[in-house]
């Protein structure tokens, strides 16, 4: 079953008529008809006449009639929309005009020799942005293939990133790397992608984070180029350099961001202390049993006990921890160990940035000296890091969560794509998801 109607405000010679405006909400464009079955609407528009000289030569053309496009255009709940557009041809009747025949172009409906509407692809764009859709979802919503519909976004995207205003107002700057495919380096290049991250605080103080860029690599070179093309004006403009204790990204804030505050990420530096007391259990372990941690074995039973905070603790997780330590006198190392790490945790969640700081300054002067030389080796780091580690306190607490955020979006659309082969399509991706594109 199928109805069509006649739009009685047809197009003039003045004008669109505004009704269709409203109904297709295209000014450009007026609807001639409309038709709709189960699975379709079909929507008839046109332009007004209009008197048209040549582009090349502006002698007055002759018309050549219409010819009719199909257009794919946002989909009407689950029924297709398909847009007829009654294109008009012109000839130029100039003998020397290389010109000839030629048609009129509406960028408003769709960009030329496209077959999505400009309003399709911004939608498509829309979805990518705020619903975690899909190309090939959106593909099949419109009804065309894969590539038909990326090569109609990706000039939008490429346009977007190109936009060097996207950089302004940085004032704090987070850094990371991710792997962005696991498959061969002399295939697909590194697997190595370093992102650079927006984490300005707004006016009322809450971080907005959102991806800047991603290059490929991690070392000191691939942060240090960047910060290079973006320019004295940009780099200036950086108060806050947050970062993992990473040597490589350290070098580059220093080459290139000699007036930025360099602050150590505080969950990076409290995941070292669980690592150490993790590393101290297990030699213990091997130590007392000669074997790798089983059922049964008092330290392999408080393993994840040990990674959560002492104030979390419950008085039955207490009363497992104090008996597995008590069962052997050497498993009071991990004790000491875990301590260590509960003091580091401390000084994070000190409710005063001047308390935090004085913990953090006791934890610098004495875990260097412990006789664990797994502690002993993280308070070494810690000294090495002096400056970024208490920075942490100066700065308001300054840290690199926001890019954690971030690194987690890009792995959501990067499950929901199955993947990526082109490094430049995943780089355009991931700034549409991650908020570095304004649309």
């Amino acid at each position: 079953m199928s109805n069509a109607t006649g739009c009685a405000g047809a197009p003039t010679t003045t004008g669109p008529c505004s009704r269709c405006d409203v109904l297709l909400g295209l000014p450009a464009v007026a609807v001639e008809a409309v038709e709709r079955d189960e699975k379709m609407m079909t929507v008839t528009v046109s332009t007004p006449w209009q008197l048209m000289g040549c582009p090349d030569c502006g002698v007055v053309c002759a018309s050549r009639g219409r010819r009719r496009r199909i257009l794919h255009d946002v989909p009407h709940g689950d029924t297709r929309v398909r847009v007829v557009w009654r294109q008009r041809v012109w000839r130029c009747p100039e003998a020397r005009c290389a010109r000839g025949t030629f048609a009129e172009q509406v960028p408003d409906l769709v960009a030329a020799r496209g077959s999505i509407t400009t309003r399709a692809v911004s939608w498509a764009i829309g979805q990518l942005r705020r619903e975690h859709a899909t190309i090939a979802g959106l593909a099949r919503r419109l009804q065309v293939g894969w590539w038909t519909l990326w090569r109609a976004v990706r000039p939008q995207l490429e346009r977007l990133a190109a936009d060097e205003s996207r950089f302004a107002g940085v004032t704090s700057l987070g850094v990371d790397e991710h792997l962005w495919h696991h498959g061969e380096r002399r295939t697909k290049g590194p697997k190595e992608l370093t992102g650079m991250v927006d984490l300005t605080r707004d006016a009322g103080g809450r971080v907005r984070a959102r991806l800047l860029d991603l290059v490929p690599g991690r070392s000191k070179k691939a942060y240090a180029d960047w910060l290079s093309e973006r320019g004295p004006h940009f780099r200036a403009g950086i108060d806050v350099a947050a970062l993992d204790p990473f040597g490589g990204y350290k070098a580059a804030i220093d080459d290139q961001l000699a007036d930025a505050t360099a602050v150590l990420d505080a969950f990076h530096i409290v995941r070292l202390g669980t690592q150490v007391v993790d590393e101290v259990r297990r030699r213990v372990q091997q130590d007392t049993t000669g074997h790798r941690g089983r059922k049964g074995d008092p330290l392999y039973g408080i393993q994840t006990i040990l990674r959560a905070g002492a104030e979390n603790l419950t008085d039955k997780q207490l009363a497992r921890l104090a008996r597995a330590i008590e069962a052997d006198e050497r498993h009071e190392e991990v004790l000491l160990a875990w301590q260590c790490a509960q003091q580091l945790r401390a000084a994070y969640q000190a409710t005063s940035l001047a308390e935090g700081r004085r913990r953090a300054e006791k934890v610098l002067a004495t875990f260097h000296t412990c006789p664990i030389p797994e502690v002993a080796r993280l308070g070494r780091t810690l000294r090495r890091w002096r400056e970024a580690f208490l920075a942490y306190f100066t700065t308001g607490r300054a840290n690199n969560g926001g890019t954690e955020a971030i690194n987690g979006i890009i792995e959501l659309h990067r499950r929901l794509a199955r993947g990526f082969r082109n490094r430049e399509n995943y780089r355009l991706r991931m700034l549409l998801a991650a908020g570095g594109l304004t649309t």
